[in-house]
């Protein structure tokens, strides 16, 4: 790995809006030699992180909503209305500028729905058992404008 020069590292610890502007435009000039490259890489992969756990973080916020609306049809609100309609928007909007996020909203289906049920239980005060193991919505319901569980 490339040695950094003490200006990028105090710029980078000291000033990060400044580093990511002095990287742009060393970019933009070429000077690749110039580019504090281990801290870039660092930014980029917690980029990719970010995202992830943005999508796994609505995507139980949704969860929690529908497995509220299904378990508690008594207590059905606008609010939560809102919040399933909120929720699919904003996965879809992850979707549409990382389509590769795709693969990972079906990877994290699962762990994600044990997540949201363990915290609808806590939220509702409804016994966890009330809420089944398996998730009654598939991913494709989860995600569809259209659904909401009887």
């Amino acid at each position: 790995m490339k040695t950094l020069n003490l200006q990028q590292q105090t710029l980078y610890d000291q000033d990060f809006c400044l580093w990511i502007k002095t990287i742009v435009n060393q970019l933009k000039k070429g000077q690749l030699t110039e580019i504090d490259l281990d801290n870039l890489i660092e930014e980029l992969e917690a980029m990719g992180r970010s995202e992830k756990n943005s999508l796994e973080s609505n995507l139980v916020v949704l969860l929690i909503h529908l497995l509220k609306y299904k378990y508690q049809p008594k207590k059905r609100t606008n609010s939560w209305l809102y919040t399933i309609k909120e929720h699919r928007r904003r996965l879809r909007k992850a979707f549409q500028i990382s389509p590769s996020l795709k693969r990972y909203y079906q990877e994290i289906f699962k762990e994600s729905y044990q997540d949201a049920r363990d915290l609808a239980a806590t939220e509702t005060g409804l016994p966890l058992d009330i809420f089944p193991f398996d998730s009654p919505f598939s991913p494709e319901q989860t995600l569809n404008n259209d659904f909401l569980p009887d």
